[in-house]
This record gives structure tokens, sequence and C-alpha cells, in this order.
């Protein structure tokens, strides 16, 4: 068993990018939506995941997994809309093709209006920038609204949380029988913000660990199905008391780790430098060693220090590498070492990396 920090998050990738990387001495990275990745047949064609593995591969950098789809392939999916049997086959084609050049873990979500956030620019520590997320303010829109995963489509007639697992089960079962035949797993992101209450005219699901306990069940044991434990959206729920209680419930079947944390609880919590939240982060991980987890932890989202250009809104490389992004890292490094759980690097093919 081994614990591993991997380069998370990675909306734009570049050269930048990879040079950080090897700067905090990381040699995996996790791409999220990446720009390398535009999909434009509706599907991650072989051609361009094969352009990005060959890239990062070049780079020295092993690619630990991917993270969402584009919105355009999913959203239809995701609200049950005609259209979505065709979504569903383009991504069952996204598995085959990332099988195809070795790449094993998909990461997606199931929130049909994405994250939401009632501030991008709240005051963390120190007058850091970071984001929050209000109840109270919610009926005044989302903060996040433009963000590339936050969709544009308003949503004709309100979904109900019955008719978002009904969804969920739909998609799982069409797609999980792909992934086990290929070996992709996929990795839920549990809903962030879990309020129970809908926004944006759709229902929230994934908002407890009772909750995502039926969202195993409804996975049927299938070794392709696990989670991508947000310790941050956990976190939202009851604090350490709800991460607790996931590390406990999926044990294994925690593929990957959202390593961040808020002060607060719902209905109002505001992100914060690790250490500074909800939840002890060397009790965390200890937890998590304990509980068999075999996997990465990435960086997720950050403060925005002084000099940095904004917080995780911002995909652009510049804004991507950050001090804050640098101190979350190094944090992370501390805790593996000081526990003697850091598993040792692994290496890509490719050049060494002098940059």
């Amino acid at each position: 068993m081994t614990i591993r920090l991997s380069l998370g998050h990675i909306d734009t990738y570049d050269d930048r990018v990879a040079t950080f990387a090897h700067q905090l001495g990381l040699t995996g990275v996790q791409l999220h939506t990446p720009d390398l990745l535009p999909g434009r047949e509706g599907c991650w064609s072989l051609a361009e995941l094969r352009a990005l593995r060959e890239r990062c591969d070049a780079d020295g950098l092993a690619i630990d997994g991917l993270e969402n789809v584009p919105l355009a392939h999913f959203w239809k999916i995701q609200r049950g809309l005609p259209g979505r049997d065709e979504q569903i086959e383009n991504f069952r084609a996204t598995l085959r093709n990332m099988a195809a050049v070795g790449i094993d873990l998909l990461g997606y979500n199931f929130l049909a209006t994405y994250v939401w956030r009632t501030d991008m620019a709240a005051a963390g520590r120190g007058g850091a920038k970071v984001s929050a997320f209000d109840l109270a303010r919610a009926p005044q829109g989302n903060a996040l609204a433009g963000y590339r995963l936050t969709p544009d489509e308003p949503v004709a007639e309100p979904i109900t949380a019955e008719d978002m697992w009904a969804h969920h089960q739909y998609f799982l079962d069409a797609v999980l029988p792909v992934a086990e035949e290929v070996g992709v797993r996929l990795a839920l992101h549990p809903d962030d913000p879990p309020v129970d209450e809908p926004l944006g005219g759709v229902a929230r699901i994934f908002t407890s660990p009772a909750a995502i306990a039926r969202a195993l069940a409804q996975a049927g044991g299938s070794p392709s199905w696990g989670l991508n434990l947000c310790l941050g959206t956990v976190s939202e729920m009851a604090g350490e008391e709800s991460v607790d209680a996931v590390i406990d419930l999926l044990g294994p079947a925690i593929f990957y780790v959202h390593f961040r944390d808020v002060r607060g609880t719902v209905p109002s919590f505001t992100e914060c430098f690790l250490g500074e939240g909800n939840l002890d982060p060397a009790r965390v991980i200890r937890r998590l060693a304990a509980a068999g987890f075999d996997g990465f932890l990435i960086d997720d989202h950050v403060p925005a220090m002084i000099g940095d250009l904004d917080t995780w809104g911002d995909i652009s490389s510049a804004a991507y590498c950050s001090r804050g992004r640098a101190h979350a890292i190094g944090y992370l490094q501390g805790v593996l070492n000081a526990l003697d759980l850091d598993g040792p690097p692994h290496r890509a093919p490719g050049r060494a990396q002098n940059r």
C-alpha cells in the first residue's frame, strides 16, 4: 500500500505546469477537463488521448488520472434528457480510448448545475483570496457562473432528487460493464456544496455519508466504481465526522483524494488553508491508510496568496502555478513524510528534467 502525491486538477497543461511539477518533486499529474483534450467528436478520441499521453511521457510525468469530460459530452446524461443515449455511447468510447493508451482512472460528477459558490473572492487568512458559500445568498446566483463546466442551458423543469437518483442509475447501468471490460475505474465526486435544497432548479443527491452509501449500492459491487474523496466537499457536510464516516465506508473503493478543507459546514462555509479548517490533515491521512486506501492525493482548490493571480476559477497555467498551491503541496509532503507514508515516486518514460 502506498499513498503518494500527484499534481492535480490541471485544466491547462503546458511547459510551465510541467516545470512546476518537477520543481515540487512530483512525478505524476492528474488532469481536469484538460485543454489538450477538446473532444470535438463528442468523446475523447484515441488520437488526442495518445497525444496527451505522449506529451506527459516526454515531460517525464505519469498521468495518474483524468477528471470530468467536457460539459457538452455529459449534461444530457445528468439531466436525463433526450440525447443522453448518444452521450452515453460517446462516454463508453472515451473509456475504451483511455484504456487503449493506458489511462485507467476517470473522475466524474453528477452536478447538473455544477459547483456553486456565492463568493469567489472572500478574505481568508492574512487576506488570502478564497471562495465561500452561503445558502442564504444562493438565490442571487452562482458566483462560479461562466466557468466552463457551469452550464449555460437553463433547467426547463425542476429536477427532483428521485429523478437524479434514477438518472445516475441509468448511467451506471450503461457504462460500468464497459468500464469493467476495459479496466477503467470511475470515481464519483460528491455534490459541492452538499445541500438538500435545489440549486438552479436541480436537486443535489450526494450530500451525506448515507447518500454516498446509496451510490455504492447503485454500483452493485462493481470493481470499476469508487469515490473521488473530495475532502473539502465531505467536510462541508459535518466536518471531520462525515470525513471519517466516508473513509470507513469506502476504504479501498476510494480511488483518489482531493485534499482541501473548509471552515464551517453547510449552510455556510469558507475555503481555507490546510490545517485551519474542520479536519486534522494528519489524522485523516492516518485513517485513510488504516482503511486500506492505496492511491494518490491531489491539492485541488487552494487560496490565492499575495502575488497569486486568482482563486481556482482561473484556469490559466499562470494562475495555477501559485504560491497557494506550492504551500498546499509542501504541507502534504511534510505530513506524509512525518507519518512515513509517502510511497516511492513512479517514473514516466521520457527525458530527464532539468528545467
